[in-house]
């Protein structure tokens, strides 16, 4: 016989242990015990005789505790087993709970680390510490919308810093990859986050891009009498035009100057990928100098106070500035800007052996990033065409 509302509210504990049972039909019953009203259902999975727990009365009414049986009996005719389906649900719900914005962002940062140096690594925790973590940190990742990392971003560019929040959210969606990776989320929520945010006013590094005024420049270098390590430096930056901090923390292990390549590890790159710069024979000459003074030592470009470190970030700026070229004219990171316009309005290079060669990012026609490999000959000759072109310049006094 089916329960009421009526008889649920009045029964009672009748004393007997364990306890009473009130059946509703289809293997639904109140179990009354003196602790309390509790709702189990009785069924069979896979010729096995098991109970589920519904939970307890009046936080479970009858009319709740029905469509609770409705639902496992559906589960079921589907084949699944209700005890196990609401196990993995509360496994879900507990994992959920743990899988916090900052848990998962935490996992990321360590798992990565080796990807990054070390100022970059301190760089990006402080980012997220001070900026991310506050706001959505507490937050189940699986939970977050896009509206609450744009919030989170939002702190940033309050402070006019959009070229950070920028980065910012690029790691925000990092943090995301990883997590879809691990199956704390099936999709990252952040992409196409950027079209929201400020565009950020454009960095322009000083550069010399006039053929007349780089073959000066040259010529200036070549008379330079500073520090060899700094000389060294000046004369390779042109001909090579990595970034300043790759030029600088150089290391003989990552050059081979028999193959005449230099091999830059990922960690040390912007875009974290390897590079390989192809060296003229211009730029082998000067290593094979360069060689014979520090080629003891770990670094191409040693710290002049210590042989242990890369000279400072700012010595090739302080050497351009002792040559009377000040920080409005050239800078140790315009030499890019320098190659990147000669090599394609003067010289009329490959746009995309130039990008290749500036270790920017480049695609196929399927939208894939090259890898570091790509197009290696191509690029080997154009770079020694730039170098007989800038031994040119120098020579040049028309």
């Amino acid at each position: 016989m089916a329960l009421t509302d009526t008889f649920v509210r009045q029964t009672k504990h009748s004393g007997k242990e364990p306890g009473d049972k009130h059946s509703d039909g289809g293997g639904l019953y109140i179990f009354v015990r003196a602790s309390g009203k509790y709702w189990r259902l009785n069924y069979r999975f896979e010729g096995k005789q098991k109970t589920l727990t519904l939970g307890v009365y009046p936080a479970v009414t009858l009319a709740a505790a029905r469509k609770l049986r409705d639902q496992a009996r559906e589960q079921l005719g589907a084949g699944d087993d209700p005890s196990a389906v609401k196990k993995a649900k509360k496994e879900e719900r507990k994992r959920t709970v743990s899988e916090t914005f900052e848990a998962i962002g935490r996992q990321w940062l360590e798992k990565t680390a080796a990807r990054r140096g070390p100022k970059t690594q301190s760089r990006v925790q402080s980012w997220l510490d001070r900026d991310v973590f506050p706001a959505i940190g507490s937050l189940p990742i699986s939970a977050l919308r896009p509206r609450d990392i744009l919030g989170a971003i939002a702190r940033i560019e309050a402070r006019g810093a959009h070229d950070s929040a920028r980065r910012v959210l690029g790691y925000c969606g990092q943090i995301f990859e990883y997590a879809m990776l691990i199956e704390a989320v099936q999709i990252d929520i952040t992409v196409g986050l950027h079209r929201a945010l400020e565009e950020p006013q454009q960095r322009h590094y000083a550069a010399i891009t006039e053929p007349e005024k780089v073959g000066a420049l040259l010529r200036s270098i070549d008379a330079y009498d500073g520090h060899p390590f700094v000389r060294a430096a000046l004369k390779l930056a042109p001909m090579v035009f990595v970034r300043p901090g790759e030029l600088r923390t150089a290391e003989w292990c990552e050059i081979d100057l028999y193959s005449a390549t230099w091999s830059i590890p990922a960690v040390k790159m912007k875009m974290g990928s390897d590079h390989i710069v192809p060296l003229a024979q211009q730029a082998v000459d000067v290593l094979r100098d360069l060689q014979a003074i520090s080629g003891s030592g770990r670094f191409c470009f040693p710290s002049i106070r210590t042989g242990q470190r890369p000279m400072s970030d700012n010595t090739v700026n302080a050497a351009l500035r002792s040559m009377g070229y000040s920080k409005e004219v050239m800078t140790g990171h315009g030499f890019r800007a320098l190659a990147r316009t000669i090599m394609d309005e003067v010289l009329g290079e490959r746009v995309d052996l130039i990008e290749h060669q500036l270790a920017h990012q480049v695609k196929d026609v399927n939208g894939r990033a090259y890898n570091r490999t790509a197009h290696l000959p191509a690029r080997r000759e154009m770079m020694k065409r730039w170098a007989d072109y800038l031994e040119n310049l120098r020579l040049s006094t028309s």
